[in-house]
């Protein structure tokens, strides 16, 4: 594991008549327009959201607290429950926070990142001790919010961009590379891609990114692409994989942008008679378990998504507040051969 850290801005917590002095309105009416309470006029209250926006401000929900008061709230914001790989980080999480005092709050935000927004503005207003999020994509006033609360942030699953506070994850770009040289030392050339879509999980498209690179470097493409207009799913990648055997059968290996779509593949050559390895390659991303109880194990890469919680709850605790030190932790992955690849 190597860690990395740097030294960002330290910020104080923007209070309510901060905002009002701001957006030149008395502190009752942006209390009353945070808590969506009263006649307010359209020009007044968008006045008043461009200066909250601005600043991250969000209101204290505990009554007659401390300002500097924290309750035992860990905030955790992840995309899905029904991607396996979320509810793997969850264990980790819970792991982690075993026998302290504090205990996780978990939203589910769907890939989108308004919703991220609003479940952490919600989150926030209860005064967390930490907050926990997958992935560094925010809107501007979810990363302002964040920047200038002071709490502990961690950020998970990907550790190339920058972080707000703490990284904890793998380099997505060096796990599509590394998956790139490994086929190709495997002596595969015609490659085909299945994913789904990129707007959605943009870690995907990274990890797509450095299998180009990987192949640029060998003189090779990608020959075909078939891609969803959606998120993953097994039946997705059964229904792109026909697709992609439909229009280009010369692909001798097929790449996916993770386990669920592979096992789909797998499921087309099954049923359609397609010998694999011997007439498609498959090879995925996430080392699911359910890839191991395959009639040929899946041949993927396993991404430590246990350990990206767990260290991410240990992050926190070992300093539970925000001094200064950004910190950037990579867990790393494992390229696991298996059999169908």
């Amino acid at each position: 594991m190597r860690q990395r850290t740097r030294l960002p801005e330290s910020r104080a917590r923007v209070t309510l008549s901060e905002v009002a002095k701001l957006a030149n309105v008395s502190e009752i009416t942006v209390s009353r327009i945070m808590r969506n309470k009263g006649p307010i006029s359209v020009e007044t209250r968008e006045k008043v959201m461009a200066v909250v926006n601005r600043l991250g401000y969000v209101p204290n929900r505990i009554a007659g607290s401390l300002a500097s008061a924290t309750s035992n709230i860990i905030g955790v914001a992840i995309p899905s429950l029904s991607n396996i790989v979320f509810p793997e980080v969850l264990r980790g999480i819970h792991a982690g926070l075993k026998g302290t005092d504090y205990q996780p709050v978990v939203g589910v935000t769907d890939y989108s990142m308004k919703t991220e927004e609003v479940l952490v503005r919600s989150l926030m207003a209860w005064k967390p001790a930490a907050m926990i999020l997958a992935g560094f994509d925010h809107t501007d006033p979810t990363r302002q919010i964040l920047v200038q609360s002071g709490i502990r942030v961690a950020e998970l699953m990907d550790i190339d961009p920058e972080p707000i506070d703490i990284a904890v994850g793998l380099s997505h770009r060096s796990a599509g590379y590394e998956s790139g040289r490994y086929l190709i030392a495997r002596g595969y050339r015609r490659f085909g891609y299945v994913g789904h879509d990129w707007a959605e999980d943009k870690r995907a498209k990274v990890r797509y990114d450095g299998l180009c690179m990987a192949l640029a470097e060998a003189g090779l493409t990608i020959m075909a692409h078939s891609i969803v207009d959606g998120p993953s799913s097994t039946l997705a990648g059964r229904a792109m994989t026909a697709n992609l055997l439909a229009g280009n059968t010369s692909v001798d290996v097929a790449v996916y942008s993770n386990d669920d779509m592979a096992i789909g593949g797998v499921f087309h050559c099954l049923g359609a008679g397609v010998a694999l390895r011997e007439k498609l390659a498959i090879f995925g991303f996430n080392g699911l378990e359910i890839g191991d109880a395959l009639p040929m194990a899946l041949s993927t890469v396993r991404s430590n998504r246990f350990l990206i919680g767990k260290i991410a709850i240990e992050k926190i605790l070992e300093q539970p507040d925000r001094r200064g030190a950004r910190s950037v932790v990579d867990t790393g992955f494992q390229i696991i051969p298996g059999e169908t690849a």
